[in-house]
């Protein structure tokens, strides 16, 4: 019993000493970030709180139910074989108005010949260490960034791993001009060699005036925290990135709320908005919205084109990998909510004609199921 005890205190010892010294967890606000954050009415005992109340407790039942579900899940949750990934370099690399979606998260938008990558996730598992957890869909995509253009601008909305990347944040940093992050991040970046000067942090309606781009910080109905002790020591939100013609909107992650009618009241119409709609279930709906909900979130902010993003790259929660973007087409269709669905790594040109859903996802899971039963018959 005593030589069990030793290993348990050891381990945990170590597990402690792994979070603390290792540089993906990032850093932590300061005390002069803490005391500037005690004046803000979305921060209370140390923590950033949304703006309606989110209760998140995981009581023994729902921890119960979860580890069923990893155990059983349920079909799909995955493709049957790798996203194949095309890249359209010419169009990547042109100074026309564009977005460039590789899956999640994660985009490059063109805007008045201004590069901005949202959510720069490329590696191949959004956890600490890439043994752990689930993988992407397609290859690791890490690569990509290396023949990326000169990016003058990265925007994260939050500070998990499956928004904000280390690999990937090292492998860009230097491509990078400037970080506009929510308040808190850039301790993350500065312990990962990013000179505090290259950084903007923003509060909840922020807005920035960025080389000739308005930039503002919306709030969204989430949490943060990149370790076992730093839940919600740092921000999260969308972003409203207004250009000399259009208007975008980024979702982040989060859960449906009367946010999205106030940003539609400060900052709308939009032309193009980016709304999170995977990784739901009924047991985290407040920080999490399905897909028939960023419909809705879509309408709120006067919307005029959508895209389902948080979906296409990795299995985080227990639907099946398409049913975000299958439910988000029927209940567009409903609400006559024009929705486009690029493949990942398609490069969309904002010229205001977006082609219909061309469903690739059903074609991609014909394909790998013809597959199967042709090397099962051989």
């Amino acid at each position: 019993m005593v030589y069990l005890l030793i290993i348990l205190g050891v381990l945990a010892i170590g597990i402690i000493l792994f979070i603390n010294l290792h540089p993906t967890f990032g850093g932590s606000p300061s005390k002069q970030d803490r005391e500037r954050n005690r004046y803000f009415d979305h921060y209370k005992n140390n923590q950033f709180v949304n703006q309606s109340p989110t209760d998140m407790k995981m009581d023994l039942s729902t921890i119960l139910s979860l580890l069923k579900d990893s155990l059983t899940g349920k079909k799909d949750r995955s493709p049957n074989n790798p996203i194949p990934i095309s890249l359209d370099w010419n169009k990547i690399n042109s100074v026309e108005d564009s977005l460039t979606w590789f899956g999640h998260s994660t985009m490059l938008l063109t805007l008045d010949k201004k590069k901005i990558l949202i959510d720069p996730m490329f590696g191949p598992s959004p956890s600490p260490v890439s043994f752990v957890g689930t993988k992407r869909y397609s290859e690791d995509l890490l690569y990509v960034i290396e023949k990326l253009p000169q990016i003058d601008v990265v925007l994260i909305t939050h500070d998990h791993y499956d928004h904000l990347d280390y690999p990937s944040i090292i492998k860009v940093k230097d491509k990078v001009g400037h970080f506009i992050v929510p308040l808190g991040v850039a301790a993350h970046l500065i312990r990962w060699g990013i000179n505090e000067d290259r950084i903007t942090e923003c509060n909840w309606w922020d807005e920035k005036q960025w080389d000739g781009l308005t930039i503002a910080s919306v709030p969204s109905q989430h949490f943060s925290g990149r370790g076992l002790f730093n839940r919600n020591s740092t921000l999260w939100n969308g972003w409203v990135i207004l250009g000399e013609n259009l208007r975008i909107y980024t979702s982040g992650d989060g859960g449906y709320g009367p946010h999205f009618k106030q940003i539609g009241e400060k900052y709308g119409p939009f032309d193009l908005t980016l709304m999170e709609g995977g990784q739901y279930d009924k047991r985290w709906s407040a920080i999490h919205m399905q897909p028939e909900e960023s419909v809705q979130a879509h309408l709120d902010v006067k919307g005029k084109n959508m895209m389902l993003i948080h979906w296409g790259a990795f299995t985080l929660a227990y639907h099946s990998w398409t049913d975000p973007v299958d439910r988000a087409i029927r209940a567009a269709k409903q609400k006559e909510v024009k929705l486009i669905a690029p493949t990942i790594g398609e490069t969309v040109v904002l010229n205001g004609r977006f082609p219909e859903p061309n469903s690739w996802w059903k074609a991609l899971s014909t394909k790998n199921s013809l597959e199967i039963e042709s090397s099962t018959s051989q």
